[in-house]
Parts: C-alpha cells; structure tokens; sequence
C-alpha cells in the first residue's frame, strides 16, 4: 500500500503553507528557532497527536465491530441448516448483518487512515473475507427460497383448449382414400394477457428474495446473484416443459418421425407454445422484473432472456424441422395450425422480448414463421399436383362416389376455416367472378383450380367403364356431390352461386345422358314404327311377340346391372328413379293398353307378356341400392 504522509496548513509571512510530519521534524532540528516558529511546532504537535488519536479511535471502533460481526455470522453458521427454513424472520436477521458488513466494507474503504495503514489494511482484508462468507450463505439462501417456495405451473387450470386428446380422425396418407378430414382446431377464446399471469413463487418469499438480491447488488455481487438466479429459473422451466409433455428432438429425429406421431407431437406444441409464451414466459418476465426490475430493469430483462431463449429456441427448431419436412398434403392443417399459433403469438413474444437482448430470438421467430408460410404454400400446390397425378387402370365399382372426390371435397372444405391466413400467405389476386368478396377472391381461385383439378380427373377415371350409362352415373355422383358439399358449407362463399349453377347443369347432364343410354334401347322396343302388318291396319303379332320379348330382356339386363350400381345421395336416387319411371312406365303402359290384347289366345303369351306396369314400376325401385337381383317370372295372365 502507498505510503500516506500527512500535512497541515500553517500562516507564514501572510500565506497559508501546507507542512508535513517531515517539515515540523526539520523545523525541530533547525538551530535558529523564533518564538514564532516554535509556537507554530507546538501547533503542529497538538495538530498530530489528535488525528493519531482519532484515526486509532476510529480502527478500534472498526475492529469491535467488526468482531461482533464475525461472532454473529459465525454462530449463524454454524448451523448448517438452511435459516429461511426456520422463520423468514431468521433470514432478515442475517440479512441486517450482511447489510452491516457492506456497509462496513464500505467505510473502511472509503477511509483515509495515515498512520495506520498496516492495521487498515489487516482489518479491510478480514471485512472481505467475512462479506464474502456472508454472500456465499446469502446465494445458498437465494437459491434455497427459489427453490423451496417456487409454484408448480397446473396446465389444467388454464384456459387453453386441449388440443392432443381430441376424438378427430387425422389425415393418415396423401391415399386420398379417406373422407374424414380434421381441419381446424377451434381456438381459445380471446383474453387479455394479464388473465394469463401466474405466480411462479409464493409471493410470502418474494419481499426476502428481493432483499437478498439488493444485496448482493449492493455489495458487488450481482453476477453472482444473477447466476444463481438464472440457473434456478432454468430448473423451474425445464419442469414446466415436462408438465406440458414437451420432449426434446434433434431436426434430425422429428424428419423421421412416422406422420401420425408427428402430428400428434404438433398439437402438443400447438397447446405447448400458447402455455409457454402466453403463460409461462409472460409470468417469468413479471417475476424477473418483481426481483430485479428497481435494481436494474436491463438486467431484470437480461435474466429472462437468459432463462427463456433456450426452451424457447427449442419449440421454435420444432417448427422449422416440420417446415423441412416432405410437402405432402395430409400435413397442410398441421402446419396452418403451427403458422397460425405462431402468427397470433407474435405480438406477446414481441412484448416478451422489446429489447436488444431478446433481439435474436424475435429474429428466429420470424425465420421459423416464414419457412412455415413457406411450407403451407408448396403444401397446397403440392395437392393440387397430387390430384392431378392421382390415377388408375381399375374403374371404381358401382360408379358411386369416388374416394378422391370425398377426400379433396371434405379437405377444401376444412380449409375455409384458414382462408384469412390463406389469402395472406397467397397476397391478393382478382377473380372475374363479381359475385365474391374482394377478401374471399384470392382463395376462391385456389379452390375452383382444385375442383377443376378434380373434374379432370374424374373425367379420366369415367373413361375406365366400358358401358356409357355407368360413366354418365359416375360423373352424375361425383359432380352432385361436389355441388352438394359447396352449397352446405362455407365453401359456397368462396365458390359462389354461379359455380353452383353451371354444376348442376351438369350433373342433370350427365344424368340426362344415362338416362338415354340405358333407357333408350330398352324403349326402342316400345315404338311405334314397323308395328303395323304389310298393307294393314292391324298389328303384327310377330313383330309383337319380338318387340315384348326384346323389351323384357333387355329391361331385365338393365335391372340386373343396374341394381349393383350405386347412387348414394337419397335425393338424387329418388330423382332419378322418378324421371326413369316416368319414361318407362308410362311408355310401357301405353304400350300395353294399345297392344296387349292383340296377343291374346296366343300361345305361351307369358312369355312375351311377362311384366305388367305396377311390375315395371316396383322393380325401378331397386335400381342404384348396390345389391345386385335378377328379375323373377313377374306376372302370370
């Protein structure tokens, strides 16, 4: 330590003179002495001796209190027991002693002893040596009360919706060969972010977590004070994590996941992140900030973004290991509901992370945001390919309606429920279509390529039947339920009216088009033309014989056929075995009633008149049920 050496002021020859110890020695020694002078030693003297005295005093006083302060931490600790586990009182008690020691510290480094420096300096080292012993007790203190008083988080109690357990059929394959579709997940209702906020720990240990953390900041140990806290916090969250069933996966291990375990891992995250940000990490940034914030706000946010980043870090690489994934379309809704959640969450991470501190983790947030835009746009694209590319050599059975057609319906249909985080990931495009919405026009051009997209492929597929009635049923069924499925559901605002109209004009077409290659070879039988004898008014009974035999093989092979086809909309069955029993039997009947009697006394006349018309009638009535008959001998004369 630098030599101090004292001085005092004296008046000589009208001027105020600052004179050492060294000084009044050599006017001491000096031969020549005035009475002046001497009285100025004598001063000097007096002058020395009362700052010695008082600088001793002043040691001494030091040194008592400090030995009384050793003597009380040393009892203290001599019980190795944790003191706030006794009384939080006990911890202010030693709280009050530390805070004595600082302020001890403080004074003796403050103090400019002269004389005394070999005993300043031993008495400054033994105050370190117990402020440190006092601090180390104070962070197993401050760790010890995060730990023991810290408030398990109980998911059950929030308000978010469970979305893992729902009873939902997910997508399995991009097969197309399921109808149902789970789309959006409903979320939760609209809260303010305050209705969120949890205590974390039990706010009785909060004034002493405080006071400890004071200080410890006062007393220069607040990195040491931090670390601990961090560490603790860390502790706390890694539990909240394995409450909310949140693993950890390399990107590696997520992209070989099977889907199914994958998309049940995303609900998990979904309902995960909106418990962690709006939740968690919001009641973590208040409690950083009750323990922190009047000591320094900057490092009350450094704390939390230190606790924070990694977890958070970790539900974001979840994010962007989904959006490398292959862009099949059973996975779009997954990734809308990820995009979405993180999109909404956006504003509460914002506020989460306002300062530069928390600047990279806003900035990832955003990149994982938009890959995922990214992978909800090639997803969609992807499906419309995949419609496209989706073909076979085997005709479907029945010419009901096709897998495909349920499978695209129902999935365009669950994705009205995106079509605002649609229409912003796609940006705004013009329809000519006036009858829709300018915010609906983008969506709804995405969603008629796909139904064309399905028309096209439909129309191929028809040409796999050989008989035209059943490619003309086919499309009749896939095209009825196309419209069907719009008109019953949001989709009608989006595809609109006059797509609805076109629509049904064709699949009456397409079933008007049936009803004349099926019907109308069986009705040729019942024509009039050719009936009549050569050069006669009477009909021949030959040509009648064959015209009745002709009508009944060929109404029996339609019957036999078409009984295995399928119709399965109620409405459109009943509609067409209407209009089919209209024609056929009212042809019949007329038939019938003009020349039935002209066989009559011919021999085995069952056999040409086999059905009467109420036959014809009841038998129309199992056309399009899927169960194949063939007609027994009906009507006996």
């Amino acid at each position: 330590m630098a030599e101090h050496t004292p001085s005092t002021a004296i008046e000589m020859g009208g001027e105020e003179i600052a004179v050492g110890r060294t000084g009044v020695e050599s006017v001491e020694e000096s031969e020549v002495l005035t009475d002046k002078m001497i009285r100025i030693v004598a001063d000097l003297n007096a002058r020395y001796s009362n700052m010695t005295l008082r600088e001793e005093r002043c040691i001494h006083d030091a040194e008592k209190q400090l030995r009384m302060l050793e003597e009380k931490i040393r009892t203290m600790e001599s019980n190795p027991s944790i003191i706030c586990d006794n009384d939080l009182q006990e911890a202010s008690k030693y709280l009050r002693l530390a805070n004595k020691i600082r302020q001890l510290v403080e004074d003796l480094r403050s103090s400019n002893f002269t004389n005394v420096d070999k005993e300043w300096d031993n008495l400054l080292i033994r105050a370190y040596d117990l402020l440190q012993m006092a601090m180390a007790r104070l962070e197993e203190e401050f760790v010890h009360l995060l730990a023991h008083y810290r408030q398990p988080m109980d998911p059950g109690r929030l308000s978010f919706r469970s979305t893992e357990d729902d009873s939902m059929e997910d997508f399995s394959s991009s097969s197309f060969g399921e109808e149902p579709i789970e789309g959006k997940i409903q979320g939760d209702s609209s809260s303010s972010p305050e209705e969120y906020i949890v205590d974390l720990i039990n706010s009785h240990a909060i004034a002493t977590i405080k006071s400890i953390a004071e200080v410890m900041f006062l007393s220069d140990y607040d990195k040491e004070c931090c670390q601990a806290y961090i560490t603790a916090r860390k502790d706390a969250l890694e539990e909240c994590l394995l409450v909310l069933k949140i693993e950890k996966f390399t990107i590696e291990e997520l992209l070989s996941i099977e889907w199914s375990a994958l998309s049940s891992l995303i609900r998990r995250w979904n309902r995960g992140l909106k418990v962690l940000v709006r939740v968690y990490l919001a009641s973590e940034r208040r409690l950083s900030h009750l323990i922190f914030g009047e000591l320094s706000k900057s490092v009350a946010d450094s704390c939390f973004v230190e606790i924070s980043r990694g977890s958070f870090v970790q539900f974001l690489s979840f994010g962007e290991a989904v959006a490398m994934g292959p862009r099949k379309p059973e996975k779009l809704f997954r990734i809308l509901d990820m995009y979405e959640v993180l999109c909404d969450l956006l504003t509460d991470i914002s506020s989460l992370f306002p300062n530069e501190s928390g600047f990279s983790v806003l900035t990832e947030c955003n990149e994982v945001l938009l890959r995922l835009g990214e992978a909800v746009k090639n997803t969609f694209m992807n499906f419309k390919y995949a419609i496209q590319t989706n073909t076979s050599t085997t005709p479907f059975s029945g010419g009901g309606v096709h897998p495909l057609t349920k499978y695209v319906m129902n999935y365009i249909k669950a994705l009205v429920d995106y079509s605002k985080t649609l229409n912003s990931l796609f940006g705004s495009q013009t329809s000519e279509n006036q009858n829709l919405s300018s915010e609906s026009t983008t969506m709804a051009l995405h969603l008629q390529s796909i139904t064309a997209a399905l028309e096209l492929n439909l129309e191929g597929r028809s040409k796999l039947y050989k008989d035209d009635s059943l490619q003309n049923i086919f499309m009749t069924n896939n095209i009825c339920y196309m419209v069907q499925k719009v008109k019953d559901s949001e989709l009608r605002k989006f595809i609109g009216d006059d797509w609805i109209r076109v629509h049904n004009r064709k699949f009456q077409q397409h079933a008007l088009s049936y009803e004349r290659a099926s019907w109308g070879p069986v009705l040729s039988f019942l024509r009039e033309e050719g009936i009549l004898s050569p050069n006669s008014s009477m009909p021949s009974r030959t040509v009648l014989k064959e015209r009745f035999r002709g009508f009944n093989s060929a109404f029996e092979e339609v019957y036999r056929i078409q009984t295995a086809w399928s119709v399965p909309n109620s409405q459109l069955r009943d509609d067409l075995k209407i209009s089919i029993s209209l024609r056929v039997v009212q042809a019949y009947r007329t038939f019938m009633g003009r020349y039935a009697a002209y066989l009559d006394g011919a021999r085995h006349r069952e056999r040409y008149i086999k059905y009467c018309a109420e036959d014809v009638e009841k038998y129309l009535l199992d056309l399009f049920e899927r169960s194949p008959k063939s007609l027994p001998y009906a009507h006996r004369w």
